[in-house]
């Protein structure tokens, strides 16, 4: 029997009484067995995953539904939702789960459940996936996000709760909420390599796997972020020796791409042509669109971002940008000599997600203003970007990298008139000085 008709058979229907718990927390442990197995293993329990949470609060008891919710503690390390509108829904099931067995127990009830729930909300609550509001415009003033807020306040109390109650597995589940939930500002990454670096060693004395793997992928990544590749390579090797002993194939596919980032990095992007051929090849039906649509439109990028040109439109003709429109669009009207068209599509451009992208996509938007002279887009991307200087620009997603941060910014401040201080003179300190 398949194990997509083992899933089905055993979701539903479900019998009525104690058989019903016994079916639920089976199906639970079955979906979180089948999501670390592959492409087709990942895309069933994707699939499945709704029905069990939608059977799980048909009961009517809100611990179960909370336990079953709870219960998917599958270690996640691309911020951007294979199904954005599916996490956004489960983590409101998880939020609704969360109100109503708190309200029910009161302050005495189980402290793992709810870190469990917690973890939950902050893990699917990852880029802009639970926004309940328009996104805010590049061209405007950070404003509050009430939803952004409510997910980190998820994260840091499920860890304080899991540091608690002393429990390995649910402290490396909390850690991954906190991960999801690190990328609120530019330049993070040397805090999510200090929290990789604490679920690596939690995960290798505690005997956990799929959360080792998990800590080093998010070494990987800001490891090469932080441009320190000679220890990313470590990573890298001790990630496939992992993901072979423990079969993590999905494991595979990021430290693939890596390597490309590596090429490109260390002898450039001729050199690295090829080698990103190959792994958008490689990687296409890896079962992650969330991870893989729009990729062959950011690789396309990569060496007009990497110089100081605009790209050639006709490169992406027949690419689908994906996810990453709205923020390419601008950069190739300006490319294409539709200034007035560049300039409506920046103000109308969304922020970039808070996710492994946004240094790069804050780049892009800020290449598009500049040669348009849109100034409140070039100062926004100026200011977000400045907390990164000391990294490159989307190597953090262990994808792409348009090279130093520095670079970027030296441009913003040279299509803003603003001279940029060597380095024996202090650094200005606000934009909006200039």
């Amino acid at each position: 029997m398949s194990r997509r008709r083992i899933a089905a058979e055993t979701i539903s229907p479900y019998p009525p009484g104690g058989r019903a718990r016994a079916r639920l927390h089976a199906t639970a442990g079955l979906l979180r067995d089948l999501a670390v197995t592959g492409a087709d293993g990942l895309e069933e329990a994707r699939e499945h995953r709704r029905a069990l949470v939608a059977a799980a609060e048909a009961t009517g008891d809100d611990e179960l539904a909370a336990r079953i919710i709870g219960a998917h503690d599958v270690p996640a390390v691309w911020t951007r939702a294979d199904d954005p509108a599916g996490a956004a829904e489960l983590a409101r099931a998880a939020a609704r789960a969360a109100a109503r067995a708190a309200a029910r127990l009161g302050p005495d009830g189980p402290p793992a459940l709810r870190a469990r729930l917690l973890a939950v909300v902050a893990v699917e609550s990852r880029g802009d996936a639970t926004a309940d509001a328009p996104v805010p415009r590049a061209a405007q003033a950070p404003a509050a996000e009430p939803w952004r807020s409510r997910a980190r306040h998820a994260a840091e109390e499920a860890v304080r709760l899991a540091r608690r109650r002393q429990d390995p597995a649910l402290l490396a589940f909390a850690l991954n909420g906190a991960f999801m939930q690190s990328f609120d500002a530019c330049g993070s990454a040397a805090r999510r390599d200090a929290l990789g670096a604490e679920l690596t060693r939690l995960a290798v004395d505690h005997q956990l796997p799929g959360h080792e793997v998990l800590g080093r992928l998010i070494r990987l990544q800001a490891l090469a972020g932080l441009g320190d590749l000679a220890a990313g390579d470590a990573q890298a090797e001790e990630i496939d020796r992992l993901a072979h002993r423990n079969e993590r194939p999905l494991a595979a596919v990021f430290t693939a791409w890596y390597r490309a980032l590596r090429r490109c990095e260390t002898d450039g992007w001729q050199a690295a042509r090829a080698t990103y051929e190959r792994v958008l090849a490689e990687t296409a039906d890896c079962g992650m669109p969330g991870f893989t649509r729009g990729a062959a439109a950011l690789v396309a990028l990569v060496p007009a971002m990497r110089g100081d040109a605009l790209p050639d439109p006709d490169d992406f003709a027949h690419l689908d940008a994906g996810p990453y429109r709205p923020w390419l669009d601008p950069l190739l009207l300006a490319a294409a000599g539709a200034t007035d068209q560049a300039r409506r599509a920046l103000t109308k451009a969304p922020r970039p997600p808070h996710d492994h992208l946004q240094e790069a996509l804050w780049c892009v938007l800020g290449r598009a203003a500049a040669s348009v002279r849109h100034l409140p887009v070039l100062r926004r991307a100026r200011d977000e970007l400045a907390a990164a200087a000391a990294e490159s620009a989307g190597a953090g997603s262990g994808l792409i990298s348009f090279g130093p941060v520095v670079r970027h910014l030296n441009a913003a401040d040279a299509a803003l008139g603003v001279h940029t201080p060597s380095s024996t003179e202090p650094a200005v300190g606000d934009a909006r000085e200039w």
